[in-house]
């Protein structure tokens, strides 16, 4: 048989217990300087922490408060709705027209079947009835060179 290799040293790691401190004073921030950007904070444990400050972004410029429709959809909207009640009220304005047409033409033919009842009577009624009127006598008249002799 051959050599058998030997297994590499095992090493162990034992966690490192935490030593517990003795709670200190409560969270106080350390002012920084005002010219550098670094800013130190306590921990409770005593600790002191330091990194670079966050700086707060600039808020954004504030944006003309728009409606949520805008106005020239609301223009139209509303065009929209005042053009129909018109048309409605057109429909009812030609209806309207349309009857009174109707009725003036209805009158106009009563009149003229009155009328022409009334001519007919007056040219074919008086057959067979003695009218009192002009009674025109007509002689045998001459007629010589364009004269008249009556």
């Amino acid at each position: 048989m051959g050599h058998l290799e030997r297994p590499a040293a095992v090493e162990v790691h034992h966690p490192v217990p935490i030593t517990t401190y003795p709670p200190a004073a409560p969270l106080v921030p350390v002012r920084p300087n005002p010219a550098s950007a670094v800013q130190s904070i306590v921990l409770p444990d005593g600790r002191v922490v330091t990194g670079y400050a966050l700086t707060p972004e600039p808020a954004p410029a504030p944006v003309d408060a728009r409606p949520a429709v805008s106005r020239t959809a609301v223009n139209i909207a509303l065009g929209g709705i005042g053009f129909s009640a018109v048309c409605g009220g057109l429909v009812l304005l030609t209806s309207f027209i349309a009857a009174l047409t109707a009725f003036i033409t209805q009158l106009i033919t009563l009149a003229a079947v009155i009328f022409g009842g009334w001519i007919a009577v007056q040219v074919f009624g008086t057959t067979g009835r003695h009218s009192s009127g002009t009674t025109v006598n007509i002689r045998k008249a001459v007629i010589k060179r364009s004269h008249f002799h009556g």
